[in-house]
């Protein structure tokens, strides 16, 4: 039957309907699985669309670091990555906090200092790609692929929070100054054009998210109540939980980082009337006074808090829980039901 009669082709007995040729069974399918996979691509986008390579970003040392006392832990000036905005974007901002874990005791930020978590001598250049928020890809992140972009690098060990100095095994200096680099760093953007900003955006992942937490009201301090201010904690929510022995483990790691790099001057001051210091550099503390709108993104089954919070190598000698904590479908019914006390979604960082 023709197409564009008047009798539905549905109607008719299926002994009557026209089956289709083997070939065209067999290679529809596969001629949509082709289309789908360049459409991922990207080269089936429309000329408008396509996306160049995303640029190479280069590391921006702090000016007058030195004078500012605002030093990364081997005594090297901090840097940021930047990237102008365009177009609508031009004076959107959003700052992004980089993470990566703490160090609690002088040897953990000595050996820090021999990477770009502790020195500005291991950073390297870096690209805004991908389908997260720094990504330029309007597609992949119509929201922020225009704005202007900053990476904060991290390489303090407190969350950009101490005010410090200490001794290294061998007698060197190592710099706790997260607090006067986040706020130099914010400093120097404000003239760059973030004062300007029609919008901003605070975020960070992991450590960095905590330090979003502690720094989001003093951000949003720093403008005018017409610019539209808010704050981004991507997995940055630790938790103060007993681990499986019934310690807690993660408390030392945070009582070891409060009072090595002194972190009290950007904890919530009424928290500290009640409670201890390392209490409060908890974000379930934190946000308790926070006014600025704040959004938390974390997993329920968060795999970095189960290997280090609930089930840290110390709490576990025997390694039964060693397949467990690499992939959550190796847990037994009585482990799932330890991760429960965490959450039921996905296993994420």
């Amino acid at each position: 039957m023709a197409l564009g009669t008047t009798e539905p082709l549905l109607l008719q007995p299926p002994e009557q309907r026209r089956r289709p040729p083997g070939w065209l069974a067999w290679g529809l399918p596969a001629a949509l699985l082709i289309l789908l996979l360049l459409s991922a691509s990207g080269r089936l986008r429309p000329p408008l669309f396509r996306v160049p390579p995303p640029e190479t970003v280069p590391l921006t040392l702090l000016a007058g670091a030195q004078e500012k006392g605002a030093l990364c832990l081997d005594g090297t000036p901090p840097g940021y990555h930047l990237q102008r905005g365009s177009g609508d974007g031009s004076n959107r901002w959003l700052i992004h906090l980089e993470g990566g874990g703490w160090c609690s005791t002088t040897k953990d930020c000595s050996n820090r200092r021999m990477y770009a978590l502790g020195s500005s001598n291991f950073m390297k250049p870096m690209r805004f790609a991908g389908a997260g928020i720094l990504g330029s890809d309007q597609l992949q992140n119509p929201d922020f692929y225009n704005w202007n972009k900053v990476f904060v690098r991290y390489c303090d060990g407190a969350s950009f929070s101490g005010d410090a100095e200490g001794r290294a095994q061998d007698g060197s200096t190592l710099h706790f100054r997260g607090l006067r680099i986040y706020q130099a760093v914010i400093d120097e953007l404000m003239e760059k054009g973030l004062a300007n900003a029609t919008q901003a955006l605070l975020t960070g992942c992991s450590a960095g998210g905590l330090a979003t937490i502690l720094h989001c009201d003093d951000f949003s301090a720093r403008f005018s109540r017409d610019v539209s201010v808010k704050c981004l904690a991507d997995a940055g929510f630790f938790l103060d939980v007993m681990d499986i022995s019934g310690k807690r483990s993660f408390w030392s790691v945070y009582d070891g980082v409060v009072h090595l790099q002194n972190v009290r001057e950007v904890l919530p001051k009424d928290c500290l009337a009640n409670k201890e210091p390392t209490e409060c550099f908890f974000p379930a503390e934190l946000i308790k006074s926070i006014r600025t709108p704040m959004f938390i993104l974390n997993s329920a089954y968060d795999s970095w808090q189960i290997r280090n919070v609930l089930v840290p190598v110390s709490s576990a000698p025997d390694k039964s829980w060693s397949s467990c904590k690499d992939n959550i479908r190796n847990c037994n019914s009585t482990q799932i039901k330890v991760l429960d006390a965490l959450g039921t979604q996905c296993w994420v960082h």
